[in-house]
């Protein structure tokens, strides 16, 4: 599967401790944890001063280190391949003859999930805001979550980095997956029966979270609009408006923890700063992959819910998506996923869209596609890409129109202006042969600019062959 090799780090933290024992180990790796597969994995942890260390495990990978003067230490373990057979590992302190043994760990492909609110949003739902299946989902868990594990980090802020949470890897079963993330479940449930690998999500998410809240001090220090230590004096700020503080909290703690890539939900707090939005997702981006020492991890993310933002104009959400799909183009390894078909009409003035199963699923096929190498996975959206004008019509054409559109589909969501740059709704029509949508308005004579679905909340209803909807799109600068 055109699967690369990676170095999983194990890191040092305060996790708590059997009476008596010197091992350390931080709360992300715990019992029921999913580790990268076909790795060397870097260990690290505290012990007995200047004691021998042995790290043993279950596939019969063995590695012997010695602590320094404070305990410290660090050795490489080789992992397995996939599997969804149970392992251990041990760790021995031969001088005080402590350990600490980690059980029915799974090898597998480990994935970070992130962002705010709707990458947070668990299977059970929020209040009134139900995930669309949610409750089937939880329920059969068991069985269809079989090799699935999650690992929830708590909703935390800091201004100081921390290295350690309080929180364990989880089976997937009822009693657990009711606080799974809805959207990081479906990406696991569909990515492990197209790979039939067991699936590891590290979720973490907060809600309201802008995309500055993700970063740490020395890129926030480049942004002029924030000063991070006034904010830090200033109590009247949110917890989830804070920049840096998720980053300290709920990122530098898990950074080393080897995944093959991230699942990214995120733009609804940025919504009327598209201008900057693309650079500084690309700097989080960047980043990451620093601290995670792998600048090859893919980075999937989703395109903004429609959504009633309350802006003048009513485009302020279509400008943000557009900028987003501007932050994909400028950045190596970054996919978006288009969910402008997604939503239903009953949600303009819900920000937590119910439809999760499907983003879920277009996630896992980018994921099979770029990161594992699958051939032959639909992924790629129709974009627009040229229009003649011609008087009172105009003709639009397109990239990646595989085969034409699916037939009898609503037209919807087209809006053409004239020179005072005032857009009315457009009645379009499918040239078949030419793969083309030709858009006209009798109250536009000579038209100047289309747009397509280039609103806050608008539903895309025209589709590819492969169901894959048309990404809003503007032919002008206005």
């Amino acid at each position: 599967m055109n699967i690369k090799h990676f170095t999983i780090v194990l890191l040092t933290g305060a996790a708590a401790l059997p009476a008596g024992a010197r091992i350390e180990l931080p709360h992300i790796f715990t019992d029921n944890m999913v580790i990268q597969a076909d790795t060397t994995a870097m260990l690290r942890g505290k012990a007995t001063p200047e004691a021998e260390i042995t790290v043993k495990s279950s596939w019969g990978a063995e590695s012997h280190t010695k602590a320094d003067r404070n305990g410290r230490w660090k050795t490489g373990l080789s992992t397995p391949a996939p599997s969804y057979e149970p392992l251990w590992i041990s760790v021995h302190d031969n001088a005080d003859r402590h350990s600490v043994t980690l059980g029915n760990i799974l090898a597998g492909e480990v994935w970070i999930a992130s962002g705010q609110s709707n990458m947070d949003m668990p299977l059970r739902g929020y209040w009134h805001q139900p995930v669309e299946g949610g409750g089937e989902e939880i329920t059969l868990s068991t069985s269809i979550g079989y090799g699935i594990r999650f690992l929830n980090i708590p909703r935390k802020t800091s201004y100081e980095p921390l290295d350690d949470f309080d929180a364990e890897w989880q089976v997937s079963c009822p009693a657990n997956s009711a606080e799974f993330s809805a959207l990081a479940w479906f990406f696991a449930k569909y990515l492990r029966q197209i790979i039939d690998t067991p699936i590891g999500i590290i979720n973490t998410a907060y809600g309201g979270s802008k995309v500055e809240g993700w970063v740490p001090e020395e890129i926030l220090s480049s942004y002029p609009e924030f000063n991070y230590q006034a904010e830090q004096a200033d109590s009247t700020i949110q917890d989830w408006e804070r920049v840096g503080a998720m980053y300290n909290a709920m990122i530098h703690p898990i950074a080393p923890f080897t995944a093959r890539g991230f699942i990214w939900n995120q733009g609804e707090s940025n919504v009327g700063r598209h201008d900057t939005y693309p650079a500084r997702q690309a700097d989080m981006l960047k980043h990451w992959r620093k601290i995670w020492n792998n600048d090859s991890m893919q980075f999937y993310f989703v395109e903004l819910p429609g959504w009633n933002y309350g802006d003048n104009l009513g485009i302020d959400a279509a400008l943000f998506r557009e900028a987003q799909h501007h932050a994909a183009d400028i950045t190596p390894g970054a996919h978006i996923v288009c969910t402008s078909d997604l939503v239903y009409p009953d949600e303009s003035d819900d920000i937590h869209a119910r439809n999760k199963r499907d983003i879920g699923f277009r996630l896992a096929a980018a994921a099979a596609t770029y990161s594992y190498g699958l051939q032959g996975i639909p992924h790629r959206y129709p974009t627009y890409r040229a229009v003649d004008l011609n008087g009172s019509k105009a003709v639009v054409s397109f990239n990646d129109m595989w085969q034409g559109f699916t037939p009898n589909e609503n037209l919807e969501g087209f809006e053409v202006a004239g020179d005072d740059r005032v857009f009315h709704p457009a009645i379009a029509e499918i040239d078949r042969d030419g793969l083309t949508i030709t858009v006209s308005s009798p109250d536009v004579a000579d038209i100047k600019a289309v747009r397509y679905c280039f609103r806050n909340f608008a539903i895309g209803k025209i589709h590819d062959m492969l169901g894959m909807p048309i990404v809003p799109f503007r032919t002008d600068s206005w």
